[in-house]
């Protein structure tokens, strides 16, 4: 088996990132909105805005076979810290066939590689159960003062108004 390079995405590799994202909603049986073709496009347009997050792919023969997103948010400066930026992961996702090889665990590392060269404040994620144990054994743990409010979706003919 051929060695995996882990590092940042290359602008040419952004519509590979943007097909596994579609792959994973398939493979989790999500029902999709809009075709292939035009999620990659607006995928790959969204993710040329690189001052807002950063992408690490796992390649494997010019293949990318994983991902890992974390998205920065500048938080609002105080007198003692003026750069509060902070990250929260996202999206982390490795090709079924190449699971158990510890890729997923490679592609953190490189995120919080990345974090710590930026001087990050902090770093979250909302993780699913199965992943819980591999954030924590990289050093995450549950916070007392971080909390979540998920509003209610508008009405389905709440557009029809406007």
């Amino acid at each position: 088996m051929s060695e995996v390079e882990v590092r940042e995405v290359e602008p040419a590799e952004l519509p590979a990132v943007a097909g596994l994202r579609w792959r994973w909603q398939i493979e989790a049986g999500d029902e999709q909105t809009v075709d292939r073709e035009t999620f990659e496009r607006a995928f790959t347009s969204w993710a040329q805005e690189a001052a807002m997050h950063r992408c690490v792919v796992a390649v494997r023969d010019r293949e990318v076979i994983g991902m890992a997103w974390m998205a920065l948010t500048h938080r609002v400066p105080t007198p003692q810290v003026l750069d509060r930026t902070v990250g929260d992961v996202q999206s982390v996702y490795v090709i079924p066939e190449a699971r158990g090889q510890g890729l997923g665990s490679r592609l953190m590392e490189a995120v919080l590689a990345i974090a710590d060269a930026l001087g990050l404040e902090r770093v979250t994620v909302h993780s699913t159960t199965r992943a819980v144990p591999v954030y924590r054994r990289m050093g995450f743990a549950k916070s007392h003062r971080l909390m979540q409010f998920e509003p209610e979706p508008p009405p389905a003919d709440a557009s029809d108004r406007n």
